[in-house]
């Protein structure tokens, strides 16, 4: 997968998130978990871009790192989600899968990186 196809999948899986949000109930635990997840997922995608664009590798490092956090709060908030409202699972497996696998491209990417000076 190219860095191009990649960016495209980190913007299509921000997507699928914010739009599940919508589906959320409107008690207080799950705004607070609908405005975080509203900020960390989209950043997840513009960061990557972002790294994409680094003008060194410890910059191109550095960027992929804040993804890597990103991602790893909102698979936190995607787990509280499912933990209080059990029945959203099934909306939430395609999801939580896509975060996964995001994650490890980008732990993988970090450390190829850190090994070949990107």
């Amino acid at each position: 997968m190219n860095i191009d196809e990649l960016k495209v999948r980190y913007k299509n899986w921000a997507i699928s998130v914010i739009l599940l949000t919508r589906k959320l109930p409107n008690e207080p635990e799950f705004k607070a978990a609908r405005n975080q997840i509203v900020r960390s997922t989209p950043s997840t995608a513009a960061n990557y871009r972002a790294a994409c664009r680094g003008k060194s590798t410890p910059d191109f490092i550095n960027k992929l790192k804040i993804v890597e956090e990103e991602l790893d709060e909102t698979m936190f908030w995607l787990e509280f989600i499912v933990a209080l409202l059990p029945d959203i699972r099934t909306d939430m497996v395609p999801i939580y899968k896509e975060a996964d696998e995001l994650l490890s491209i980008t732990v993988s990417s970090i450390k190829t990186a850190r090994k070949n000076g990107k």
